[in-house]
């Protein structure tokens, strides 16, 4: 079955393919999340353990969708629903514990922050072309297409963030990238919730046999 839609019911994620896509991408952010949180704490980078949580969030919301799969539309949709609820609540923290920061701002280590964002940054770019061709899907489909979107940016803010640090040597690039990057959750967030909702209130259809 491909990620093509018929009418109004969209790819619902009933296909090998995809499952074996999202296995990795579940591995793949496992193991970034061991990686960079650490790293986040030694390289005292507010953005990086905001990357770091945002690869926990994802591969505990990823392993829900690939259990959900071939599920009730509406079940799939409640799914969706609860992750932008906690993608919202992952932002808001960033945010808080940013504004935090901002009072106890020490430099971070550029080099750090530069080498960990760049491999986080290899790994999200992996696993948004595994994903792809699959981001046209239902409200659960879409969530992780548009998380792993997401991920991919906020790394490039980070490698960023890195220039700025080093540049500047001051911690400042950090903290506004990390507020970007709570922005870029919450923002994600309300797209995840607005087509969840739709779909518990408006289930697709069900393709005819």
């Amino acid at each position: 079955m491909g990620a093509h839609c018929c009418d109004d019911v969209k790819f619902d994620g009933i296909d090998p393919a995809y499952k074996r896509a999202l296995i990795a991408v579940i591995i793949i952010n496992a193991l970034m999340f061991l990686i960079e949180m650490p790293m986040g704490f030694v390289g005292q980078s507010q953005a990086l353990k905001a990357d770091a949580l945002d690869f926990l969030g994802d591969t505990l919301t990823y392993t829900i969708s690939l259990l959900v799969i071939g599920k009730a539309a509406t079940l799939r949709a409640k799914v969706a629903l609860l992750k932008g609820l906690s993608l919202a609540a992952m932002g808001i923290w960033v945010l808080g514990s940013t504004i935090y920061s901002v009072f106890y701002t020490t430099e971070p280590a550029a080099l750090i922050m530069g080498s960990v964002g760049m491999a986080a940054l290899i790994a999200n770019l992996i696993s948004v072309l595994l994903l792809m061709r699959y981001k046209d899907g239902d409200a659960n489909v879409r969530s992780v297409w548009l998380c792993s979107r997401n991920d991919a940016i906020g790394n490039v803010m980070v490698m960023l963030a890195a220039s700025g640090v080093w540049a500047s040597g001051t911690g400042w690039p950090d903290l506004i990238v990390a507020t970007l990057m709570a922005t870029l959750f919450i923002t994600g967030a309300v797209a995840i919730i607005k087509q969840a909702r739709a779909e518990i209130n408006h289930p697709p259809h069900a393709p005819a046999e």
